[in-house]
């Protein structure tokens, strides 16, 4: 999908959800939401979904609530995108939590039977900076954190979050290679 395909498959669900007499908000973050903010121009494969909310509260994604899912797969199937572009993966992300302030930061596009928000810039660092580790510095994630040109703050503000979620010595000897790839040390951190 290219910024269009997301804006095209998300309307057409909120529009399809709406005509069912249903409402779901939900949270989303990785390229998808990198394109839907003008932050990148990368095609991505479906749209990352982190989170549900429900009256205001953030809830896992997985599974996926059965009205939403077989809507989500009609219009992927309709558009040539698949019957799983709406992708609850990275909801295991809320285990450990989101980056502080994550909610106050969001951006919100409104499809008639769908509120989606987006993670800012700055929470895409995170994410991006956490995959990346995960990844390598060969790996999309890893092009992609370069895109956002993070600031030095940025990128020790994002690894003490992305220690958070996996801080074993390995992982924490990956980020330092990784974050040493953008200039940052130990001693930024």
């Amino acid at each position: 999908m290219d910024k269009e395909d997301a804006r095209r498959a998300l309307r057409t669900l909120g529009e399809l959800l709406a005509s069912r007499g249903h409402h779901f908000e939900l949270v989303a973050i990785g390229g998808s939401s990198l394109l839907l903010l003008d932050l990148a121009v990368r095609p991505t494969a479906d749209v990352d979904v982190v989170a549900l909310v429900e009256e205001g509260v953030y809830r896992a994604a997985r599974p996926l609530p059965a009205v939403l899912d077989e809507a989500q797969a009609e219009v992927g199937v309709a558009l040539g995108l698949g019957n799983q572009w709406l992708n609850p993966g990275p909801t295991d992300l809320l285990t450990f939590g989101l980056p502080e302030g994550f909610t106050e930061r969001v951006e919100t596009l409104e499809f008639a039977g769908l509120t989606v928000h987006l993670a800012s810039r700055l929470d895409q660092i995170s994410f991006k900076l956490y995959a990346a580790v995960d990844q390598g510095h060969r790996s999309k994630h890893f092009a992609d954190l370069k895109l956002l040109e993070p600031t030095v703050a940025e990128l020790a503000l994002a690894a003490r979050w992305v220690l958070q979620q996996d801080p074993s010595q390995g992982f924490r000897t990956v980020l330092l290679e990784v974050l040493g790839r953008f200039g940052v040390t130990s001693e930024n951190l």
